[in-house]
């Protein structure tokens, strides 16, 4: 089972994951579930009437648009880094947020280092299953690495301009 990195306010800390990743040819288990798009495409909408939390995993080469009509009966949208060089997740994060107006967790699984922390946090991502080993310490740190930002993002941080406006 992935450990999972959750932010609370500005702190990463260790979160119990409640959720369990179903593969497209497993036996559904009782419980919370992640499943892949295509699997929730063809049975979410009986998973969603039973009472449990979902939650989708979006690969790289997918669109989270698809997504848009159930956004808001899912609990978790788990976005695919399959190497750490790829970051299509990172745009697939923003439109959650942004266009879509999903508020329920975004979450980076993969392929997921800390040095992408700052990132992924200003993009969206609010939980996070390192695949390097970081600790909650680490990943908080890794995430608040840099005083300044100079673009907006969906995180509402102030740019640089701005502050030094203000």
């Amino acid at each position: 089972m992935p450990k999972l990195i959750k932010l609370a306010g500005d702190t990463a800390q260790w979160a119990e994951d409640i959720f369990t990743h179903v593969g497209d040819d497993d036996v559904l288990p009782e419980g919370d579930v992640i499943l892949s798009l295509a699997r929730f495409q063809a049975e979410g909408e009986i998973l969603l009437s039973n009472s449990r939390r979902v939650g989708v995993r979006v690969e790289a080469d997918q669109e989270v648009e698809a997504l848009a009509y159930d956004l808001p009966r899912l609990s978790v949208v788990a976005l695919a880094f399959p190497k750490y060089r790829d970051g299509r997740a990172y745009t697939s994060a923003r439109l959650l947020r942004e266009r879509l107006g999903f508020t329920g967790e975004v979450r980076a699984v993969g392929d997921v280092l800390q040095e992408q922390a700052g990132f992924m946090v200003r993009c969206g991502f609010d939980a996070f299953e390192p695949a390097d080993g970081a600790t909650p310490e680490v990943w908080t740190k890794a995430a608040h690495r840099y005083r300044h930002v100079y673009q907006r993002a969906a995180d509402n941080r102030q740019v640089a301009f701005e502050e030094r406006a203000s």
